[in-house]
């Protein structure tokens, strides 16, 4: 059912059976290590080249979600992912190695929500029974594509951030037993005509808030029906934005309700700078962490609004601004 101009509110309410979480050894070290179902020592997974271990952390982390539902591969109607790396090859080869029926999909950091609504959308329409969705990103991979290789040793100012390695993948069903996707609010691009790469949270903070605001106005709730809302990767100085942002625009978040999965996911110390980012930050905590502490009972109902910055290396060289976009999803379990 369509509510309003972007939000969809699912009637049959699709279930996600299992997921499946993998990082790296940066990850390894973190806040959430115990929530990975898989972390690697190393950055290079056997592999030859980065982007290959890119692609083998999209693989496992589908792969697992697929053994914690008991299911083959060929029982999966549909997978639904993407990446940041050009032309989004890592998820478009691990495709090919599980032979699942894709479609790929590029919302950058937003890619773990958009691919969860659309999921969730084919399932509550009955276009499949079971249907993988999921994202992931690779540090060295990316820093290389969008920055400078890690050996460089460039310097990084205070507003970026550190690009997980990492992959998330969840499994939907229109029936079992687990989480509840209820609706989804699409994300419209905002450009507020920023230009710095090194600042990605700031850049996006106003997409945020603009699908947050979007997805309370259209399903009419006040922001306390959510035990928890989040973000996707916005970091330190992206949340403080919105944080802003929001209660400038008179939305009722109250802060401890109010989280970042950029600011979950490493530790204190660890030099991430102003937190994590990449496709694998929100898919990973989310479909780990978040979904963990839900089937505990710490909580009933939450948000989650992944976002992304939907430049690339051409963009940015040709002087472009940075064009962002934001997708919320509403996960709910154990309650009405």
């Amino acid at each position: 059912m369509l509510a309003g101009h972007r939000t969809w509110v699912f009637d049959q309410k699709p279930v996600i059976i299992s997921t499946g979480t993998v990082g790296g050894p940066f990850e390894a070290n973190g806040m959430l290590a115990n929530d990975f179902d898989l972390l690697h020592s190393d950055l290079w997974l056997k592999q030859d080249t980065y982007e290959q271990a890119h692609r083998v952390l999209f693989e496992e982390a589908c792969q697992k979600a697929m053994e914690k539902g008991g299911l083959r591969k060929e029982q999966v109607q549909f997978l639904l992912g993407g990446d940041l790396i050009n032309q989004m090859t890592p998820t478009s080869f691990a495709s090919g190695t599980l032979g699942t029926p894709y479609l790929g999909l590029f919302g950058a950091c937003s890619t773990s929500m958009e691919g969860l609504a659309l999921g969730a959308y084919i399932v509550n329409t009955k276009g499949a029974k079971y249907l993988l969705t999921g994202a992931s990103s690779h540090n060295a991979a990316v820093e290389k594509q969008f920055r400078y290789p890690t050996e460089y040793g460039a310097q990084k100012p205070p507003t970026s951030q550190w690009t997980v390695t990492g992959a998330g993948a969840a499994l939907l069903s229109d029936e079992g037993e687990g989480p509840h996707v209820t609706s989804a609010t699409i994300g419209r691009v905002v450009d507020m005509g920023l230009t710095d790469p090194l600042n990605m949270g700031g850049a996006m903070a106003p997409a945020a808030v603009d699908t947050i605001e979007a997805h309370l106005r259209e399903r009419n709730l006040d922001p306390s029906y959510y035990d928890l809302i989040v973000t996707g990767d916005l970091g330190r100085v992206g949340h403080e934005v919105s944080l802003d942002l929001l209660k400038k625009h008179g939305t009722p978040i109250q802060e401890e309700q109010y989280k970042d999965c950029g600011l979950m996911i490493y530790r204190e110390g660890q030099p991430v700078l102003a937190g994590a980012s990449g496709p694998g930050c929100s898919a990973t905590v989310v479909y780990g962490h978040l979904l963990n502490r839900m089937k505990k009972g710490e909580f009933k109902r939450m948000l989650v609004v992944a976002t992304g910055a939907l430049l690339s290396p051409l963009s940015f060289q040709q002087g472009e601004t940075i064009p962002c976009i934001a997708h919320a999803v509403s996960i709910e379990y154990g309650g009405e």
